[in-house]
């Protein structure tokens, strides 16, 4: 009966309204263009399957909008219950006390469950949902859909460690982000770092179970996980990076004894935490590492080839092959060189592009001397920016942004510079967290561009604003497709000259840098994964079309070993943005309002790029017709 009302009113559209009702009726949820309470309508209590059992059944509901407003319930109390990381990174403190199951047996539940939601949407039918609800469920169904091809056909649980990404990495950071409001607050972080040792236990026996697969990550990745381990130890706890929350505890908490708070903290550290890293730390050393291979394209492991190009295919949002994105990083690489030709003629510099790299990387002139120096100068350009940004922007978000030091336990082996999101419901701002280890590989030609990227109008302008998104399932607010987020930071840097930066031919070139160094990743990410590369074929290429230090171009080639993929997200998706502002503004001409197409563009929160193309054409399109 389904398909074939479905062929009915593709063929006939204007009698689909006919054919809703029939639909709703023989399927026994009635009429639903009656007033009926649907309101009354309650997922029962009970198990995850229990509860999706009852929201695919149609006649449970009277509506197609409420049951699948109830799936979208579901899944996000789903997404928070089973990864409680993510529901305090989103701002949600339901699971505070908690850090989830990263066993292979909690892996396997979690995939599992997954599928269930990944069965589910095929219980509906566009056709008798809401407009906007349309849009909601192609974008619920991309997120399951990209999940269940590359996690439910490939072993990504097993790339749980390594050196820049590592959950060992995340555990302080999400104590940071957890609120301090209240003595339950505070137990909550009690209670998770009493549960420290079982997450590396756990942890462990996925790793184990690893090298019985022999589905290991690159030797290289792992280099510094020990010394990263060690640094989180300290022989006194109050310097630990697990105790910053409990070091200042605010007087209108409510918390009845902070000395005894703190002293329970400290032993936790000392006699528990310490102890586990320890003991992870030898496994990784003795176990681990030992057993990791020595080459670096995933295209080495079992189905490697099948694997990355689903995970092209996850993190672009497009139908783009291996080839196709390495050609096109050839093509922009050659363009951009050719800009960056006319900024060395621009300054006089007598020499070869690679003689001006070289200068550009070794000339005391570009790099602070001090931490503190560096830190003060990003802060003074994010001030430059913010005063400029309602020249491109209709709506701003109301979440403020700081800027920090990468933490020392992990600046080594970070990239330049990363953000952070906050939470207004618990009063923590974004961060733009910088690095200010090895100075001399931070220079101040690249500056303006990484702020306008990791802060405004880039990352915490586009994820602040998606955080406050009205009228949307929740999970819409949290949408991370990488092909759009990263694409709208490389697509900020473009903006610099409409923001009054990059006066400078410097740090106009360092713009170019930038853009040069997403068009490399093009080549070297699919040169490495899918053709084969080795890590010296990498940065040498890396070398000889960029201005970035050495120390820098090492930790990214290594960067990308680690992660097959991600990082073709960001040039694709800053091109994407550009052919749609191209469009909109050639079809409307004097019409065209950068402010009304920027607002189009982060409205939505993050969204496939097809998705996102589709927004923008039926704006331009209503646009036109209405000034028209």
């Amino acid at each position: 009966m389904k398909s074939l009302i479905s062929k009915l009113s593709v063929t006939f559209p204007k009698f689909a309204p006919l054919y809703s009702i029939a639909y709703f009726i023989l399927a026994g949820c009635g009429d639903p263009n009656t007033e009926q309470t649907i309101e009354s309508t309650q997922v029962p209590e009970g198990s995850l399957t229990e509860q999706l059992d009852f929201i695919t059944k149609k006649g449970n509901y009277t509506t197609e909008d409420k049951r699948l407003n109830d799936l979208f319930e579901a899944y996000t109390s789903w997404q928070y219950e089973s990864s409680p990381l993510e529901a305090t990174y989103r701002g949600n403190n339901d699971y505070n006390d908690s850090w989830g199951d990263f066993s292979p047996s909690g892996n396997q539940k979690y995939l599992e469950e997954s599928e269930q939601f990944y069965k589910a949407k095929e219980s509906f039918d566009k056709e008798w949902l809401n407009g906007d609800n349309r849009l909601n469920y192609d974008i619920y169904n991309r997120i399951v859909e990209s999940f269940h091809d590359l996690n439910g056909q490939f072993d990504e649980q097993y790339f749980i460690i390594e050196q820049q990404g590592g959950v060992h990495l995340y555990l302080p950071s999400i104590l940071q982000l957890m609120p301090k409001n209240s003595e339950e607050d505070f137990n909550d972080m009690l209670v998770r770092l009493s549960k420290i040792p079982q997450v590396f236990v756990d942890i462990q026996a996925t790793l184990e179970e690893a090298i019985q697969k022999d589905i290991m990550m690159p030797r290289n990745t792992l280099a510094q996980v020990p010394a990263q381990l060690k640094s989180l130890m300290s022989d006194n706890p109050t310097e630990s990076a697990f105790y910053s929350n409990f070091s200042d505890i605010p007087e209108d908490t409510g918390v009845e004894d902070p000395k005894q708070l703190q002293k329970q903290a400290q032993e936790t550290i000392t006699e528990e935490v310490n102890p586990a890293l320890e003991k992870f730390m030898k496994f990784i050393e003795t176990q681990y590492i030992p057993n990791c291979r020595e080459t670096y394209g995933l295209s080495e492991l079992p189905n490697g080839e099948e694997w990355y190009n689903q995970r092209i295919k996850s993190y672009t949002t497009t139908n783009m092959t291996a080839i196709e994105i390495h050609e096109l990083g050839v093509s922009e690489v050659a363009r951009i060189n050719a800009e960056m030709l006319e900024i060395k003629d621009r300054v006089n510099f007598k020499g070869s592009l690679e003689e001006f790299n070289e200068f550009l990387r070794t000339d005391s002139q570009f790099y602070f001397d001090t931490p503190d120096e560096l830190l003060k100068e990003y802060r003074d350009i994010c001030k430059r920016v913010d005063a400029e940004l309602v020249k491109l922007f209709g709506h701003l978000p109301r979440l403020p942004y700081g800027v920090k030091a990468i933490p020392s336990y992990s600046e080594q082996t970070a990239t330049t510079a990363y953000y952070n999101q906050g939470s207004i419901d618990n009063g923590i701002p974004g961060y733009f967290f910088a690095n200010t280890y090895n100075l001399k590989s931070r220079p101040k030609w690249e500056m303006e561009a990484l702020s306008i990227h990791e802060a405004v109008p880039g990352h915490h302008l586009q994820i602040a604003i998606a955080q406050e998104l009205e009228n949307v399932p929740v999970f819409r607010t949290n949408s991370t497709f990488t092909g759009f987020v990263e694409g709208w930071g490389l697509y900020s840097e473009s903006l610099g000259p409409e923001l009054g930066m990059y006066t400078d031919p410097y740090s106009k070139y360092g713009q170019l840098t930038y853009e040069m160094w997403r068009a490399i990743r093009l080549v070297v990410d699919t040169g490495i994964h899918a053709f084969g590369w080795s890590r010296e074929e990498a940065i040498a290429y890396f070398t000889a079309n960029s201005s970035k230090s050495e120390h820098d171009i090492t930790v990214e080639i290594d960067r990308y070993i680690a992660w097959p993929g991600q990082a073709l997200a960001y040039k694709i998706g800053e091109l994407k943005i550009k052919e749609l502002r191209k469009r909109a503004k050639d079809t409307l001409g004097d019409e065209f309002d950068i402010r009304e197409f920027h607002d189009q563009v982060l409205g939505g929160g993050a969204v496939p790029l097809d998705i996102l193309e589709s927004n923008i054409d039926r704006w331009v399109k209503s646009k036109a017709q209405t000034d028209g």
